[in-house]
């Protein structure tokens, strides 16, 4: 297969949204290539109509592919998938934090091993169905968030490097939603009536994505006490891997008012429980292993809007670098659960600046 600039690899569930960033690829003149990841033998679990990685996904995206007169290849890439994101995602939980799986496969699998078979494919570049934007400054690719707001999910992808970014196509970043739909109805896919995915990869039969990883993995849970914030003991539980930093629900205590998980301390397996939600508010953040967009790290403090969960409204901060990938962020107003092992992400407007794993809170 000779190399050609107009050959991408397109990453197809078998949803609505990379199929149709397909379709848009083709249209524009695009030799397409359409490859699905399978990231778990989901086959092998009870059928649950939500499988995206398993045969049901595959075959959707085989459909939309024969539809539209284009290969279509599946990658079995399983054990990179439990290596890279599942064992991670785990360990964390079990050092009391809370991980963000879509973070980190993006980074390590859809836009590292996918990358890796687009080489063998002699494509030049790789396009996914999410909602965010690249465009090119002086030469290098700037990360912007996706048109449609409601569905912007460049927080998912601001682990990117140079590389990964400089050889992205997200056809789908300048539309809205409801135009995608109208879109893959015009173009005839067999499944412009399917409804979203919900993460089907992080989900599991058993319960918690926490709890199914911990069966997975036939790990031991780590179970301790629900203490107040005066340190006086509220009850047990069964594992801190459950609890998570804003928790409100299943936590079984008769507190006679809401409570809400204020910390998790995985070395006496102790769970800090409030019952005034301003205790969950912070005034800053320590983040490590921080990945600046740019050509530069930033000099000196700089000021921009700090994101920290995918679902947060982004708040204005100050930002000081430290080190070449850590930074100390402080809100220009108090931020509600504030959670290790999420990611904060730093904007400035739709620009991506860069983003970070929050290490703890002040």
């Amino acid at each position: 297969m000779t190399s050609s600039s107009k050959r991408v690899v397109v990453a197809m569930s078998g949803g609505v949204d990379s199929s149709v960033a397909a379709a848009l690829l083709l249209r524009d003149g695009w030799e397409a290539i359409g490859v699905t990841l399978s990231m778990q033998h989901c086959e092998e679990r009870p059928a649950t109509g939500r499988s995206c990685c398993g045969l049901e996904g595959a075959s959707r995206a085989r459909a939309v592919a024969g539809k539209l007169g284009m290969p279509h290849y599946v990658v079995d890439c399983h054990r990179e998938f439990e290596e890279l994101v599942l064992r991670p995602c785990w360990n964390e939980y079990a050092h009391g934090r809370t991980p963000n799986p879509c973070v980190l496969c993006n980074r390590h699998v859809k836009f590292g091993l996918l990358l890796d078979f687009a080489g063998r494919l002699a494509a030049s570049k790789i396009a996914t169905g999410h909602y965010a934007r690249i465009e090119w400054d002086r030469g290098a690719p700037i990360l912007l968030r996706g048109t449609d707001r409601q569905k912007d999910q460049s927080y998912f992808l601001f682990s990117l490097d140079r590389r990964q970014l400089e050889t992205a196509l997200f056809p789908l970043g300048g539309m809205v939603k409801t135009g995608v739909r109208e879109l893959a109805q015009c173009f005839g896919l067999p499944n412009s009536e399917f409804p979203e995915s919900q993460d089907a990869c992080f989900a599991g039969e058993e319960g918690t994505f926490a709890e199914t990883l911990r069966q997975r993995f036939g790990e031991e849970a780590n179970p301790g006490r629900f203490v107040a914030g005066d340190g006086k003991s509220l009850g047990r539980h069964g594992g801190i891997h459950r609890f998570t930093v804003g928790q409100r629900r299943g936590l079984g205590l008769a507190l006679g008012k809401r409570g809400w998980v204020r910390a998790v301390d995985a070395e006496s397996g102790d769970v800090v429980v409030c019952t005034e939600e301003r205790e969950l508010l912070s005034d800053g953040l320590v983040a490590s292993r921080v990945n600046w967009h740019g050509a530069d790290t930033p000099g000196g403090p700089f000021h921009c809007a700090v994101q920290v969960r995918y679902r947060h409204p982004p708040v204005p901060a100050l930002v000081e670098p430290d080190g070449p990938t850590g930074a100390r962020v402080r809100f220009e107003r108090p931020v509600k659960a504030v959670t290790p092992g999420q990611a904060a992400v730093f904007y400035d407007g739709d620009r991506l600046l860069g983003g970070g794993w929050i290490e703890n809170s002040f």
